[in-house]
């Protein structure tokens, strides 16, 4: 018998009802967790380098965004916000293309997980990676570069919402079309440090949404706000 096997052997007699209150905590096999670390290790350099990069990228451009909302630095000193747009936008897809590489690295310094190791399970990848890019490439064709890369910040408005596909299929495309990538790539290249990372890359991109969001929401109301007074 297995750790997971024993493990769930002896949870399984517990008096449901108690809840955790019954449980053993001197019976448990923490072998099973010792199992799941084997394959990661937290304090690989390679591993933490592109935490780093995945946590940095969205604080970069929302901290750069609003700052450029609120003073036109960027802007003033680009002389144009469609230059300074533009900039900042060449500057986002580098760092995203170091983040894609640092995840890249981190997966092929750390373990392979055997279950994984199948083509089923590479053409599940192949098919999430596939998904995510036609959401990442049709949501670039219908925003347009100043609109992917915060335009808006720059006072670079859209006439209208954008509802065509994908967002008619659901909001924020891009970014769940990007963490559809990174799974994709974590499944065919069998790794769970690379299940971590994709995970982190959803709570990031969570959280960027959660401040973009309402701020961009804000700059169409004043906008409209705007006209009506006109």
């Amino acid at each position: 018998m297995n750790s997971a096997s024993a493990f769930l052997q002896q949870t399984s007699q517990l008096d449901c009802c108690g809840g955790l209150n019954n449980v053993d905590y001197n019976k448990i096999d923490t072998s099973v967790m010792a199992d799941v670390f084997h394959y990661i290790d937290l304090t690989d350099a390679h591993f933490c380098v592109a935490v780093l990069a995945i946590i940095f990228n969205p604080i970069f451009w929302n901290v750069v965004a609003r700052w450029e909302h609120k003073t036109r630095g960027l802007t003033n000193f680009f002389g144009s916000a469609h230059t300074a747009c533009y900039s900042l936008g060449f500057l986002i897809i580098l760092l995203n293309v170091y983040r894609s590489h640092s995840f890249t690295e981190a997966m092929r310094k750390q373990p392979k997980l055997e279950l994984l190791e199948s083509a089923e399970a590479f053409y599940s990848g192949l098919a999430l990676l596939s998904i995510g890019s036609l959401f990442v490439f049709s949501s670039y064709y219908a925003l347009g570069f100043t609109g992917t890369f915060l335009g808006d910040h720059f006072g670079i408005l859209k006439k209208e919402k954008v509802t065509g596909f994908p967002f008619n299929i659901m909001d924020n495309p891009m970014y769940w079309g990007s963490t559809a990538n990174y799974l994709g790539i974590t499944v065919m290249n069998a790794s769970p440090v690379g299940m971590v990372l994709t995970a982190l890359v959803a709570v990031t991109y969570k959280i960027a949404i959660g401040f973009e969001g309402p701020f961009t929401e804000e700059i169409y109301r004043q906008k409209t706000k705007s006209v009506k007074n006109k």
